[in-house]
């Protein structure tokens, strides 16, 4: 339990700098359990607190954690290049609050992706010692062959890496779509994997990381949702 000043609460959950925050409460435009805040210096327990601003009701939360539903087109960086960033596709006080990719999907890539502020978990998702399998989905240009298969489960060998990378599980799922399995997460991997054993990706989805999936979370193309701790658990090796 901790209490905090109103103008630093909303600063702390991205709704500006503290000058702004003490602005929108001098405009009467927070409120909490139905009462408009007017003093910036009035202190409330953040713990469950919940609060409006502008009328959009929000809850305070110490980190975020998020699941999107990435389309394609979008960059996993705060500093897009070519294409608009993933935080194009969350409200704004996100941006202000230091929210980023766990990871990185091609531009071109869709599904599942996570995102925090919260340092310690971006990095236990990341790091390959945490052995998080994620699921993707490839169609691919040619024919999904036996051949290709065993290839993938087997191991295929990549530039520049030492040894050869092996799916922990792969299957075919139509004439031109299989499902791979793969812990390390190394740069276009199903791509280079699929290039390497002989085929091409001609598209590819991202549908599990751990035992969390999109299906699951019932996400529609450029949706995004809070990861509660019953989902945040899920997020483990198999």
């Amino acid at each position: 339990m901790s209490k905090q000043t109103i103008d630093r609460i909303l600063q702390t959950q991205g709704f500006g700098s503290r000058k702004w925050c003490r602005e929108l409460i001098a405009d009467g435009e927070v409120s909490i359990a139905g009462s408009v805040v007017d003093d910036y210096r009035e202190q409330f327990e953040t713990d469950g607190l919940v609060f409006q601003v502008f009328e959009d009701e929000w809850q305070y939360r110490e980190h975020v954690y998020l699941a999107v539903h990435k389309p394609a087109d979008y960059e996993c960086s705060r500093k897009p290049s070519h294409h608009p960033g993933v935080l194009r596709l969350l409200p704004e006080q996100f941006a202000n609050r230091d929210v980023q990719p766990v990871g990185r999907l091609d531009h071109d890539t869709t599904g599942l992706l996570l995102m925090s502020d919260d340092g310690s978990f971006i990095h236990t998702q990341s790091s390959p010692k945490s052995h998080i399998p994620k699921l993707y989905v490839a169609t691919t240009f040619d024919p999904v062959t036996d051949a290709l298969l065993a290839k993938l489960r087997s191991g295929v060998k990549l530039h520049d890496e030492p040894e050869p990378l092996a799916a922990l599980r792969c299957n075919r799922l139509d004439t031109h779509r299989l499902e791979i399995v793969l812990e390390q997460g190394k740069y276009h991997q199903v791509k280079r994997m699929l290039a390497a054993a002989g085929n091409h990706c001609s598209a590819l989805s991202r549908t599990e990381i751990g035992k969390l999936t999109l299906e699951g979370l019932g996400l529609a193309e450029g949706e995004w949702c809070y990861l509660e701790a019953a989902e945040r658990a899920l997020l483990v090796a198999d």
